[in-house]
Protein backbone atom coordinates (compact mmCIF):
# COMPACT_ATOMS: atom_id res chain seq x y z
CA UNK A 1 0.00 0.00 0.00
CA UNK A 2 1.20 3.49 -0.73
CA UNK A 3 2.71 5.29 2.21
CA UNK A 4 0.48 8.31 1.53
CA UNK A 5 -2.63 6.16 1.94
CA UNK A 6 -1.22 4.52 5.08
CA UNK A 7 -0.62 7.98 6.51
CA UNK A 8 -4.19 8.94 5.62
CA UNK A 9 -5.50 5.80 7.35
CA UNK A 10 -3.42 6.59 10.44
CA UNK A 11 -4.84 10.12 10.55
CA UNK A 12 -8.39 8.80 10.07
CA UNK A 13 -7.87 6.30 12.90
CA UNK A 14 -6.75 9.17 15.13
CA UNK A 15 -9.99 11.03 14.47
CA UNK A 16 -9.23 13.17 11.40
CA UNK A 17 -12.68 13.31 9.77
CA UNK A 18 -11.40 14.81 6.52
CA UNK A 19 -8.86 11.98 6.10
CA UNK A 20 -11.59 9.40 6.73
CA UNK A 21 -13.96 11.13 4.31
CA UNK A 22 -11.26 11.23 1.61
CA UNK A 23 -10.48 7.52 2.06
CA UNK A 24 -14.10 6.44 1.88
CA UNK A 25 -14.86 8.74 -1.02
CA UNK A 26 -11.90 7.45 -3.01
CA UNK A 27 -12.94 3.79 -2.59
CA UNK A 28 -16.73 4.18 -2.72
CA UNK A 29 -17.19 3.56 -6.43
CA UNK A 30 -14.77 0.60 -6.39
CA UNK A 31 -16.75 -1.11 -3.62
CA UNK A 32 -20.07 -0.23 -5.25
CA UNK A 33 -19.03 -1.71 -8.62
CA UNK A 34 -17.83 -4.85 -6.87
CA UNK A 35 -21.14 -5.19 -5.03
CA UNK A 36 -23.20 -4.68 -8.19
CA UNK A 37 -21.38 -7.67 -9.69
CA UNK A 38 -21.84 -9.72 -6.53
CA UNK A 39 -25.52 -8.93 -5.94
CA UNK A 40 -26.62 -8.36 -9.54
CA UNK A 41 -28.89 -5.71 -8.04
CA UNK A 42 -27.85 -2.02 -8.04
CA UNK A 43 -30.30 -1.14 -5.26
CA UNK A 44 -29.04 -3.88 -2.99
CA UNK A 45 -25.45 -2.95 -3.86
CA UNK A 46 -26.15 0.65 -2.86
CA UNK A 47 -27.62 -0.45 0.45
CA UNK A 48 -24.67 -2.72 1.22
CA UNK A 49 -22.04 -0.15 0.19
CA UNK A 50 -23.67 2.30 2.61
CA UNK A 51 -23.51 -0.30 5.38
CA UNK A 52 -19.90 -0.98 4.43
CA UNK A 53 -18.97 2.68 4.71
CA UNK A 54 -20.55 2.90 8.16
CA UNK A 55 -18.75 -0.26 9.27
CA UNK A 56 -15.45 1.11 7.95
CA UNK A 57 -15.99 4.36 9.84
CA UNK A 58 -16.74 2.47 13.03
CA UNK A 59 -13.76 0.12 12.68
CA UNK A 60 -11.07 2.27 11.03
CA UNK A 61 -8.83 1.67 14.06
CA UNK A 62 -8.91 -2.07 13.36
CA UNK A 63 -7.37 -1.72 9.92
CA UNK A 64 -3.83 -3.07 10.32
CA UNK A 65 -2.28 -2.28 6.92
CA UNK A 66 -1.44 -5.89 6.05
CA UNK A 67 -3.62 -5.67 2.94
CA UNK A 68 -4.70 -2.89 0.66
CA UNK A 69 -7.33 -0.61 2.17
CA UNK A 70 -9.65 -1.46 -0.73
CA UNK A 71 -9.22 -5.19 0.06
CA UNK A 72 -10.17 -4.52 3.67
CA UNK A 73 -13.30 -2.71 2.48
CA UNK A 74 -14.17 -5.52 0.04
CA UNK A 75 -13.83 -8.03 2.87
CA UNK A 76 -16.24 -6.03 5.01
CA UNK A 77 -18.69 -5.61 2.11
CA UNK A 78 -18.59 -9.34 1.32
CA UNK A 79 -19.26 -10.29 4.93
CA UNK A 80 -22.19 -7.89 5.12
CA UNK A 81 -23.64 -9.39 1.92
CA UNK A 82 -23.22 -12.96 3.17
CA UNK A 83 -24.87 -12.02 6.48
CA UNK A 84 -27.81 -10.52 4.58
CA UNK A 85 -28.20 -13.71 2.52
CA UNK A 86 -28.14 -15.86 5.65
CA UNK A 87 -30.67 -13.60 7.38
CA UNK A 88 -32.95 -13.71 4.35
CA UNK A 89 -32.79 -17.53 4.28
CA UNK A 90 -33.66 -17.72 7.96
CA UNK A 91 -36.54 -15.28 7.48
CA UNK A 92 -37.82 -17.22 4.48
CA UNK A 93 -37.60 -20.47 6.40
CA UNK A 94 -39.57 -18.92 9.26
CA UNK A 95 -42.17 -17.48 6.87
CA UNK A 96 -42.55 -20.88 5.19
CA UNK A 97 -43.13 -22.49 8.58
CA UNK A 98 -45.74 -19.87 9.55
CA UNK A 99 -47.45 -20.31 6.18
CA UNK A 100 -47.57 -24.11 6.56
CA UNK A 101 -49.03 -23.76 10.05
CA UNK A 102 -51.71 -21.39 8.75
CA UNK A 103 -52.60 -23.82 5.96
CA UNK A 104 -52.88 -26.73 8.42
CA UNK A 105 -55.04 -24.60 10.72
CA UNK A 106 -57.31 -23.57 7.81
CA UNK A 107 -57.59 -27.18 6.63
CA UNK A 108 -58.49 -28.34 10.15
CA UNK A 109 -61.14 -25.60 10.44
CA UNK A 110 -62.75 -26.69 7.17
CA UNK A 111 -62.67 -30.37 8.02
CA UNK A 112 -64.01 -29.76 11.55
CA UNK A 113 -67.09 -28.15 9.95
CA UNK A 114 -67.44 -31.13 7.59
CA UNK A 115 -66.34 -29.04 4.62
CA UNK A 116 -64.08 -30.68 2.09
CA UNK A 117 -60.40 -29.89 1.68
CA UNK A 118 -60.00 -30.78 -1.96
CA UNK A 119 -56.95 -31.60 -4.02
CA UNK A 120 -57.48 -28.26 -5.75
CA UNK A 121 -57.25 -26.44 -2.39
CA UNK A 122 -54.09 -28.36 -1.62
CA UNK A 123 -52.59 -27.43 -5.00
CA UNK A 124 -53.61 -23.78 -4.54
CA UNK A 125 -51.45 -23.60 -1.40
CA UNK A 126 -48.38 -24.24 -3.55
CA UNK A 127 -49.01 -21.32 -5.94
CA UNK A 128 -47.32 -18.01 -5.32
CA UNK A 129 -49.67 -15.39 -3.87
CA UNK A 130 -49.59 -13.42 -7.16
CA UNK A 131 -50.77 -16.44 -9.15
CA UNK A 132 -53.25 -17.67 -6.53
CA UNK A 133 -54.91 -14.23 -6.35
CA UNK A 134 -55.39 -13.89 -10.11
CA UNK A 135 -56.69 -17.46 -10.47
CA UNK A 136 -59.20 -16.91 -7.66
CA UNK A 137 -60.34 -13.53 -8.94
CA UNK A 138 -60.79 -14.85 -12.48
CA UNK A 139 -62.13 -18.36 -12.02
CA UNK A 140 -63.79 -18.30 -8.61
CA UNK A 141 -65.12 -14.75 -8.46
CA UNK A 142 -65.53 -14.20 -12.23
CA UNK A 143 -63.75 -10.85 -12.63
CA UNK A 144 -62.47 -9.83 -16.06
CA UNK A 145 -58.74 -9.37 -16.67
CA UNK A 146 -59.31 -5.62 -16.91
CA UNK A 147 -61.00 -5.62 -13.50
CA UNK A 148 -58.28 -7.80 -11.98
CA UNK A 149 -55.62 -5.53 -13.43
CA UNK A 150 -57.32 -2.48 -11.96
CA UNK A 151 -57.66 -4.14 -8.54
CA UNK A 152 -54.00 -5.16 -8.42
CA UNK A 153 -52.57 -2.11 -10.17
CA UNK A 154 -51.13 -4.16 -13.04
CA UNK A 155 -51.86 -4.28 -16.77
CA UNK A 156 -54.67 -6.59 -17.86
CA UNK A 157 -52.13 -8.59 -19.89
CA UNK A 158 -50.11 -9.26 -16.75
CA UNK A 159 -53.25 -10.41 -14.94
CA UNK A 160 -53.98 -12.74 -17.85
CA UNK A 161 -50.46 -14.20 -17.95
CA UNK A 162 -50.39 -14.70 -14.16
CA UNK A 163 -53.74 -16.49 -14.34
CA UNK A 164 -52.57 -18.68 -17.22
CA UNK A 165 -49.35 -19.55 -15.40
CA UNK A 166 -51.27 -20.31 -12.21
CA UNK A 167 -53.64 -22.61 -14.07
CA UNK A 168 -50.70 -24.42 -15.70
CA UNK A 169 -49.14 -24.94 -12.27
CA UNK A 170 -52.44 -26.22 -10.86
CA UNK A 171 -52.77 -28.71 -13.72
CA UNK A 172 -49.25 -29.98 -13.07
CA UNK A 173 -49.98 -30.35 -9.36
CA UNK A 174 -53.20 -32.23 -10.02
CA UNK A 175 -51.78 -34.70 -12.54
Amino acid sequence: MKTAELEEVRRAAEGDDSALAALLQRHYSFVYKYLVKVTMDPNQAEEIVQDTMVRCMENIRRYDGTSAFSSWMITIATRIYIDKIRRKKREQSWLDLVRQQAIRRFRWQLESRNEAWTDVMDAMTRLTPEHRITVLLKHYYGYSYDEIGAMLGIPAGTAKSRTAYGLRQLRKELE
